[in-house]
């Protein structure tokens, strides 16, 4: 009898786990989506009718994977159709503001720039979007904090960027566009011209720089970590494609073993400079003018300060912790400025007339001497030639923020649960905002600086805004401005017969196909 009861209390505690589960499943896949839809619909929002799982993703993928099959038909920075093919095609249909399902989760897409300042500005309410752990895994560190941890790696990492810092990382740009000038002049060096494809080679260039800039060594031995973090990207981009269903991760699947043995590798070889740079502070060795000596000086002080303090315990970073900044150095400083360079020189090649007013001012600025900081910020031409590269080839094209809980934006209710996304290039391209001209490359438009060629609307964001705005902008811009001054110095430039233009989004906006540019010697 005590048997039967025993058994029946097992089967009884299985049942109700079962139906539990099941009541969970049933209101994450169907259910709450149904009734996010409608509190949606009542506010006026159009959008599409949510479908069982997966939602627009099946579509949004088909679509895209479709368009990205064929170049553009022409040069034309109009390349919102290619990379984003589903929403644009909803957007005739559904306005300018409506939403779309990622899986069983309402996607927001909102374009008037108040509500974007308004969203940039809520870290509290709208925090980073956490849907699937591999994008934290992809971008860990200060991108996906939040709260008193997000500001304290702020404040941390924040000396690493000030100006007179960037000063003593300028040589370690130097020699790495250096190596690429050599490297270019060898090609050319029998017909004084050639074409290639410069684009892997500025992917080097910036390797290269964060790897001198930011640990203080060359190229070829951060090479290894570049590489792991390429394999390591495309992994996660497959894997962020699909669906997430809670706990898909621990299951043992190709994709997920072959994931953390990458992570585990890149791990330890940061493990490995990290400690040995220990190893030299400890020896008494002086502290190195790089990214990485000046955040481990910076926590190191900031430790000292809290000591015998009762909330000492929560102040700096743990070895992990500065891992992850570490890795996140490598993504974002390689990624953002190999693409703005390379943007910058396909435009430049494209519109003649205004790389030879760049190269005008350049040459008088600095002859064939190497730039100095001082002077780089205060090119005008190459500066306003930089906004506008970035107004229409913005890195980052999408930024989307999770709502932690409810919470209005402008008119909207946002519920909890959901997410917001908007686009940097339809804002930057919009023609109520910018002008007749929104589509044009028009550098001139920023001769009077940013506010006034916005019209005082604030709708340029190409680096985010409000608090959270990229802390490496100004890195980004100055290894720009140096790397484009010195091939100015060196080199003219043409766009090649060769040269398809192909905008495409892997996690930054990237040329497809290549820069393939004929270069000229001077």
């Amino acid at each position: 009898m005590e048997k039967m009861t025993a058994s029946s209390a097992f089967l009884s505690v299985v049942c109700i786990l079962f139906v539990t589960v099941l009541i969970k499943l049933m209101n994450w896949v169907w259910l709450r989506p149904k009734k996010l839809e409608k509190l949606l619909r009542q506010q006026g929002l159009s959008g599409t009718s949510y479908r069982f799982l997966f939602g627009d993703l099946k579509d949004f993928a088909a679509m895209r994977a479709e368009a990205l099959k064929y170049p553009m038909d022409s040069f034309s920075h109009d390349y919102f159709p290619r990379v984003e093919p589903y929403r644009h095609q909803l957007s005739p249909k559904l306005g300018e503001d409506f939403f779309l399902w990622f899986g069983p989760i309402p996607m927001i897409q909102i374009s008037k720039p108040q509500l974007i300042r308004e969203a940039f500005t809520k870290t509290q309410e709208l925090q980073k979007l956490k849907v699937n752990p591999i994008f934290e895994k992809l971008f860990p560190g200060i991108v996906n904090l939040e709260g008193e941890k997000w500001a304290k790696h702020r404040k941390l990492i924040n000396p690493a960027f000030h100006v007179e810092k960037l000063k003593l990382m300028l040589p370690a740009f130097r020699d790495s566009c250096e190596e690429i000038i050599n490297k270019w002049e060898m090609i050319i060096a029998k017909r004084g011209s050639g074409e290639l494809d410069v684009y892997p080679d500025l992917m080097q260039l910036s390797s290269d720089v964060i790897s001198r800039a930011a640990f203080g060594s060359n190229y070829k031995e951060g090479q290894k970590i570049f590489e792991l973090l390429k394999q390591q990207t495309d992994v996660g981009l497959l894997m962020l494609q699909s669906v997430y269903i809670p706990g898909m991760r621990f299951i043992p699947t190709s994709r997920n073993r072959r994931f953390k043995k990458l992570e585990d590798q890149m791990r330890t070889s940061l493990r490995a400079i990290i400690n040995k740079r220990k190893e030299e502070i400890e020896a008494g060795e002086a502290l190195k003018a790089d990214l990485l000596g000046i955040l481990m000086d910076s926590n190191s002080k900031e430790i000292q300060q809290a000591a015998g303090s009762y909330k000492n315990q929560h102040i700096g970073m743990s070895l992990e912790d500065v891992i992850d900044e570490c890795k996140l150095f490598y993504l974002a400083g390689q990624e953002t400025t190999s693409t703005l360079i390379v943007w910058t020189m396909i435009l430049l090649s494209k519109h003649q007339d205004w790389q030879e007013r760049a190269r005008e001012e350049v040459l008088q600025a600095f002859g064939n001497n190497v730039p100095d900081i001082e002077s780089l910020n205060h090119l005008k031409t190459m500066t306003m030639i930089l906004y506008e590269v970035l107004r229409l080839y913005p890195p980052v094209m999408q930024f989307s923020r999770w709502v932690q809980k409810d919470t209005n934006l402008g008119a909207l209710s946002l519920p909890s649960g959901t997410i917001i996304t908007f686009f940097m290039n339809t804002i930057h391209m919009d023609k109520e905002l910018w002008g007749d001209d929104a589509e044009k490359f028009k550098p001139e438009r920023f001769a009077e600086g940013i506010s006034k060629a916005t019209n005082g609307n604030n709708s340029y964001f190409p680096f985010g805004w409000g608090p959270r705005i990229c802390i490496g902008e100004k890195f980004a811009i100055t290894e720009v401005k140096m790397a484009i001054c010195m091939f100015l110095q060196r080199f003219s430039f043409e766009l090649s017969p060769s040269y398809v233009h192909a905008p495409r989004t892997m996690i930054l906006l990237q040329p497809q196909h290549g820069a393939h540019i004929i270069l000229n010697k001077l």
